[in-house]
């Protein structure tokens, strides 16, 4: 082969190291990724104004390596931070700045549940150059074509057949060296995950936060920023930032926002706290492939917790336009995560989301117990990929509503639901009831009743104090056992 011809260039590394202390072993996952990082972007920039290097430029993730020869048992309440038989457990890690508090935390349950060191050193997974220069605003990666050499010719690119879902979808075991999978991500579908964010969202994927808001309604943007700019303008309530699309900051709650040029496909905004346990909204627009895409890479973040909040089609006659629904089931007719996640897998409605959600609804609404339900309904939520159904045949879709006794109708929520089950993310839905397509009541201008005004408003609210009051409970809590399977990465 010619690769294997050329010489290759590698930076120094240390060598593996074993650490009982966790902050340390992030410090040494730090300085690997960026002698690497700081190699390729140095051997790289020289190329795009010389000649062709006359060697392979070539350096490697690190990883996380943990042994353990006995069987632990561990406290049962935890669904995460060990490893459920002995063996050899392996990952390959990316930007350990950017998930330091993350991996401290895990590293040290690891330690504290098994009493071993984990070691820490350079993988054999190369590192593709777009992902080692990805944020350096000096370095730009030309297209195809402008250089006088082929990029794969002397430098690693990503490589999409090893960049996937194997782990998250219970179909990888073992990686090639034998060792099992310790985290559900690999470095590669991190930050294949990471670039597409900032492209699709507009935003530095520093900004994100712990707890994330999904919508398809502009109104739900409009009433964030409100939202933010009173949290901002009282700095006891612990939110130091509100960042907007072109990642614009904002400390004053009096500062002006410039409306971009262009906004990105999936916008998204983001009221934080130092401790990134702030809450970020995302602008998904209509339709479950938009869902599947935000939640597919905002997964990589490990959030605690993500929740649709967005309009839907009412199918009771009993509901009225503004009314809420708080889904408990999913009829999944998207068909998007269909090859992923078959329909035949159930998706739980998780206790702790669902008390958080109700406990919101009362507080923003000062309604509770049986007055409740005068607003609210709790039940099966159908989503479908076909915006225009009314348009077909209503014999099938409606027979279907009815025997899976929905009550509401959308486009994304079974999605991100799905998506949350199958990516261990903590998941749940409070939609808006907008129209009611099977009683007359269509989604046309004017036919929104001042109730419905006033509901839709609160929606949002509703939306974060119910992260507010997931944020207040221990993690251990939030990421729930019934989304870990029985053969399960230690890492959350």
């Amino acid at each position: 082969m010619q690769e294997d011809a050329l010489p290759v260039l590698m930076p120094d590394y240390p060598a593996p190291q074993a650490f009982y202390d966790p902050a340390a072993a992030v410090d040494r996952l730090e300085q690997i990724y960026d002698a690497a990082t700081r190699f390729l972007s140095q051997h790289f920039a020289a190329s795009i104004t010389g000649q062709k290097p006359q060697a392979r430029v070539r350096a490697f993730y690190p990883e996380i390596r943990l042994t353990t020869t006995s069987h632990v048992k561990t406290d049962s309440r935890l669904s995460f931070g060990y490893v459920a038989a002995p063996g050899s457990y392996s990952t390959t890690v990316t930007r350990p700045g950017l998930f330091r508090n993350y991996l401290i935390q895990q590293l040290g349950l690891l330690i504290q549940n098994h009493g071993q060191p984990v070691v820490i050193g350079a993988s054999n997974t190369p590192m593709p150059v777009h992902f080692a220069v990805a944020g350096n605003p000096n370095v730009t990666i030309p297209q195809e074509g402008v250089l006088e050499f082929s990029l794969r010719d002397v430098f690693d690119v990503p490589d999409l057949a090893t960049t996937n879902d194997d782990i998250v979808n219970g179909t990888r075991q073992f990686h090639p060296d034998g060792s099992q999978p310790l985290a559900p991500f690999t470095a590669q579908r991190v930050d294949y995950s990471l670039a597409r964010l900032v492209h699709y969202t507009a935003t530095d994927v520093e900004h994100f936060q712990n707890h994330v808001l999904f919508t398809n309604y502009q109104f739900y943007v409009d009433e964030f920023e409100a939202y933010a700019r009173k949290m901002l303008a009282d700095p006891v309530l612990g939110y130091s930032a509100f960042v907007a699309p072109g990642n614009q900051i904002i400390t004053d709650s009096g500062a002006i926002l410039q409306q971009a040029a262009k906004m990105p496909q999936m916008p998204a905004y983001h009221l934080k706290r130092p401790d990134g346990q702030g809450v970020t909204l995302v602008n998904i627009g209509v339709g479950p492939s938009n869902a599947k895409t935000a939640t597919d890479h905002i997964a990589v973040l490990r959030p605690h917790a993500w929740l649709m909040v967005g309009h839907c089609a009412g199918l009771r006659n009993s509901q009225s336009m503004g009314d809420f629904v708080l889904a408990h089931a999913y009829l999944r007719e998207d068909h998007v995560l269909d090859a992923d996640l078959p329909v035949w897998v159930p998706i739980p409605a998780l206790a702790e989301i669902q008390i958080a959600l109700e406990d919101a609804v009362e507080e923003v609404t000062q309604l509770e117990g049986y007055e409740l339900k005068r607003i609210m309904r709790t039940g099966t939520v159908a989503t479908i990929d076909n915006r225009n159904w009314e348009l077909r045949d209503q014999s099938g879709p409606v027979q279907r509503l009815s025997q899976s006794r929905a009550i509401a109708l959308d486009m994304e929520s079974a999605t991100i639901a799905a998506n949350g089950f199958r990516f261990r993310v903590p998941y749940g839905t409070l939609l808006c009831v907008s129209d009611k397509p099977l009683h007359g009541e269509l989604k046309l201008p004017g036919m929104a009743s001042e109730f419905y005004k006033t509901q839709v408003a609160r929606h949002l609210l509703i939306g974060v104090r119910a992260m507010e009051l997931l944020r207040e409970m221990p993690i251990e809590r939030i990421h729930s056992r019934k989304l870990r399977s029985f053969d399960e990465t230690a890492f959350l």
